[in-house]
């Protein structure tokens, strides 16, 4: 708002002060909510580190297991030992806010033995990668939803951030220009009001 289009009034000028109240006030809620979204930001940040690192890991373990018990059993047992699966996986997707940004929240429940195949013609190695992989599994799942809340929570700092500088930066300067441009006008016009006042008490007792 131009200072220069506002009307010099007392009433305009208790309009503008209500409004920079409202403005200073919103400016001042924003930072705290951006503020808190990035404490948030940075735990969900670090856990993001430790699971992907932990998921990694166990996976190249896991991977390193399979490739071992691959080399040393055939095609068809392998084939075989999986064909049916004796464990069920279910995964519980909920959410959860984080400064009025729902963000996902995963879990993971399951039921039956993760060796679905008989001890007799498998490997240790075998044994090894499928658990390492039934392990890794609900890390994986709470990777993904961490990954995707950093996200969320990423977007939503950076909506605040920009409403923020809009405030402090853009609408606050304008509204404190225009309080002070009508604030001097109105000075202006009582001293022209007191001045003319006074010359007409002069010719006033001059006659």
């Amino acid at each position: 708002m131009a200072a220069a289009t506002v009307n010099a009034t007392r009433q305009e000028l208790l309009k503008l002060k209500s409004r920079l109240k409202m403005a200073k006030r919103g400016h001042k809620l924003l930072k705290d909510k951006r503020d808190e979204l990035m404490k948030e930001f940075l735990i969900l940040v670090r856990r993001d580190k430790d699971l992907r690192e932990k998921v990694e890991s166990g996976l190249q373990s896991a991977y390193r297991s399979f490739l071992v018990s691959r080399a040393m059993l055939s095609e068809a047992i392998l084939e075989e030992s999986f064909m049916v699966p004796t464990r069920t996986v279910k995964v519980d997707a909920g959410f959860r806010s984080i400064m009025s940004v729902p963000v996902p929240e995963f879990g993971v429940s399951s039921e039956g033995d993760f060796m679905s195949y008989g001890l007799a013609n498998t490997s240790q190695d075998l044994d090894d990668a499928v658990a390492d992989y039934s392990e890794m599994l609900p890390f994986m799942v709470e990777l993904a939803g961490v990954e995707r809340a950093v996200d969320l929570l990423s977007e939503e700092i950076e909506k605040t951030r920009r409403r923020v500088n809009a405030l402090e930066y853009v609408l606050i300067p304008e509204l404190e220009g225009s309080v002070k441009s009508i604030t001097m006008r109105l000075s202006e016009m009582e001293r022209s009001n007191a001045s003319r006042l006074m010359k007409i008490k002069d010719i006033v007792r001059a006659h």
